[in-house]
């Protein structure tokens, strides 16, 4: 290594570069700096259990958001939703991981809470999240010409660059935050013995417990929630939506996941049901659009959990 070559940490690399260091062999993929599909290593059991569980349970202390913004944000949830629903409209539509969105969702919280105060372009904060998260959960990252498209131009390029400058000095390149996602495929593979031989209905379990996950991380009111219990209560509301199993194999299912993120099957069963709540209102209010001013909404906890398999995710 040349001793005289400057050296940086920031991240300074040039899309144009990119694009023609792969010769213009393949097409690009919207919003992407490759074309070839990402490598996926096969899931390793070794690298489960309840080892990593514990390490992961010590770890997510760590990123959690302050009590005062948890406070400050469920009094006036309504911005802070909006901005984490268009993020995951954007990683949707420009094909992320499924880790990119909780996790840009979690550099978002905190870096607010950090700050206690809004930037400029929260468009441009919640975009600068998306480009962190996805350069480390992804070997093909979303582009910053793609991010700017997404919010309209109300932002340029060098704007974003510079958003993701301040949330990393905020967040002393602490941003490989432990979410929900990082403990579904643990507790999935936990809980899954009775699907082994059910491979299909296995996967439809994994992805109901992704969304509901994200349906979490939009809420606000799950935002002062360890992602352990978030997840668990994900896995679980899946498992009763299934309703292929009788209750009392899906209640011993309940306490073993209670049991994995240490805390009171009530207490799981609680949360549980607040997935469920938010589900049915999400499922409303898309049905029914805006309610009129006036309109009365019924606010009641559902007695039996919604069949996932009625429902086009």
């Amino acid at each position: 290594m040349d001793r005289g070559m400057p050296v940086s940490l920031w991240c300074e690399e040039s899309e144009e570069d990119q694009s023609q260091g792969q010769g213009g062999v393949q097409a690009q993929a919207p919003g992407r700096t490759g074309a070839s599909p990402q490598p996926r290593a096969a899931w390793d059991p070794s690298a489960s259990g309840h080892r990593v569980i514990q390490r992961l349970l010590l770890t997510e202390e760590r990123y959690a958001p302050s009590l005062l913004y948890v406070t400050l944000i469920q009094r006036d949830p309504e911005r802070r939703e909006e901005l984490a629903k268009w993020a995951l409209e954007v990683c949707g539509e420009c094909g992320c991981d499924e880790a990119v969105f909780p996790l840009s969702v979690s550099l978002m919280d905190r870096f607010l809470s950090a700050r206690l105060s809004l930037p400029v372009s929260l468009y441009c904060l919640a975009s600068a999240c998306i480009l962190i998260a996805s350069k480390l959960t992804e070997c093909d990252t979303v582009t910053a010409d793609t991010l700017c498209a997404a919010a309209e131009a109300s932002f340029q390029p060098s704007d974003l660059r510079e958003m993701e400058r301040l949330i990393l000095a905020t967040l002393r390149w602490d941003t490989a935050a432990v979410t929900s996602q990082d403990f579904l495929p643990h507790f999935i593979a936990a809980v899954s013995e009775p699907w082994d031989s059910e491979p299909e209905l296995l996967s439809t379990l994994r992805r109901h417990s992704d969304t509901l996950a994200a349906l979490c991380a939009c809420d606000a009111r799950f935002l002062g929630a360890p992602p352990s219990l978030v997840a668990a209560a994900s896995v679980n509301c899946a498992l009763w939506g299934l309703g292929n199993k009788g209750s009392t194999r899906l209640a011993y299912l309940s306490e073993a996941l209670a049991e994995l993120c240490r805390t009171d099957v009530a207490v799981l069963q609680c949360y549980s049901e607040m997935i469920e709540y938010a589900l049915k209102q999400r499922l409303t209010n898309g049905l029914q659009g805006p309610t009129e001013k006036g309109d009365e909404v019924e606010s009641e906890r559902p007695g039996t959990p919604t069949d996932m398999r009625e429902i086009d995710f």
